[in-house]
C-alpha cells in the first residue's frame, strides 16, 4: 500500500548528534587526528574543519542573511565545482587551527545552529535540496539534509579511526528517509508508461520501503510498495547509505543488492546519489 512520505522532523536530534561528534573528537590521539578519511585527500582534522565550515555557513547565510560573494551558477556542474572549490579553500585556510580550538568552535557554532534549526518554520517552502530536484523544498527536508551531512561525515571520521557507532535507528532512520528523496530526481529523465512503479526496500532496523511511481509525466515518491511493481530493489541499510553518499561504487553495491522485475529500471535505483559533492 502506498502513502505520501511523512515529514522528516529532526531538529531535536541535532544536539545528540553534536554531542556524539564532540565526544568522538575528544577521544582522538594526536595520530588519529591526521589519519586519512574517505579516499585519502583529507585527514580527520580536515573533515572536522569542513564540518565547522558547514556550521558557519548556516549561521552566516541563513540565520544572519549574509550572502557574501558568490560566482554565477548556471548548471549542476557549476554548482559542484563551486562547492568543491570553496570546501578546499576553507580546509586549506583553517589548517592552522589546533584540534582543541576546532572542538571549542564546533561546540559554540553547533549549539547556535541547533537553536536556529529549532526556530524555523519546518513547513514553509525554502531553497531547493539540489539532489532531490530543482524545485523549492519544504524547510523540514532542507534541515533533514543538514542532518545527513553531519551524520555521514561523522561516519567517515569513525571509520578512519576504527570507532564505529551512530548507526542505531535514532540516527540512521531519518538519514535514509531523507536520502530516498533523491529517487525521483534519479528517474527524472527516464520515460515510462503512466503508473509504472519501482520499489526500494532497505533492510535493517533503520530501513523501510519506498517507491517511485510515474504520474502525470513525472516521478513521485511514496512510502510502501504497490501490489505489482515493475521493478524491485532490496539493499541492506549499510549498503544503502554508502551507495547514496558515493562511499561505494554501484558495482560494489551489487554484491549485497537484490534486483528483480525490469532490470533496467532496477539498475537505475543504484544510480541514486544523495549528496552534491
Amino acid at each position: 500500500m502506498l502513502q505520501k512520505p511523512n515529514p522528516i522532523l529532526v531538529a531535536d536530534r541535532f544536539p545528540t548528534l553534536l554531542d556524539t561528534l564532540l565526544t568522538l573528537l575528544a577521544s582522538l590521539s594526536d595520530e588519529e587526528w591526521f589519519r586519512p578519511v574517505h579516499g585519502g585527500e583529507w585527514t580527520v582534522k580536515d573533515l572536522a574543519q569542513h564540518l565547522l565550515g558547514d556550521e558557519i555557513n548556516i549561521l552566516s547565510g541563513r540565520r544572519d542573511g549574509f550572502s557574501g560573494t558568490f560566482a554565477a551558477i548556471d548548471s549542476w556542474e557549476d554548482l559542484v565545482a563551486f562547492i568543491n572549490r570553496n570546501n578546499t579553500l576553507w580546509v586549506q585556510a583553517t589548517r592552522r587551527m589546533s584540534p582543541k580550538l576546532i572542538c571549542d568552535l564546533l561546540r559554540n557554532t553547533g549549539e547556535q545552529v541547533n537553536e536556529y534549526f529549532r526556530s524555523v518554520d519546518m513547513y514553509a517552502l525554502g531553497s531547493p535540496v539540489n539532489w532531490a530536484g530543482p524545485e523549492p523544498a519544504p524547510v523540514w527536508l532542507d534541515i533533514a539534509r543538514e542532518f545527513t551531512e553531519r551524520w555521514h561525515h561523522q561516519q567517515h571520521i569513525r571509520e578512519a579511526v576504527g570507532k564505529p557507532g551512530c548507526t542505531e535507528p535514532y540516527f540512521l532512520a531519518p538519514v535514509l528517509a531523507a536520502f530516498v528523496y533523491a529517487l525521483p530526481e534519479t528517474f527524472r529523465t527516464v520515460e515510462a508508461p503512466e503508473g509504472t512503479s519501482i520499489s526500494l526496500t532497505v533492510t535493517g532496523e533503520a530501513g523501510g520501503v519506498w517507491s517511485v511511481v510515474r504520474e502525470e509525466d513525472r516521478w513521485q515518491l511514496y512510502m510502501g510498495k504497490p501490489d505489482n511493481p515493475q521493478a524491485e530493489v532490496e539493499l541492506p541499510e549499510e549498503t544503502a547509505w554508502r551507495l547514496f553518499t558515493k562511499g561505494i561504487e554501484k558495482e560494489d553495491a551489487h554484491a549485497s543488492a537484490k534486483l528483480s522485475g525490469n532490470l533496467d529500471l532496477a539498475e537505475k535505483v543504484l544510480d541514486t546519489v544523495s549528496i552534491i559533492a
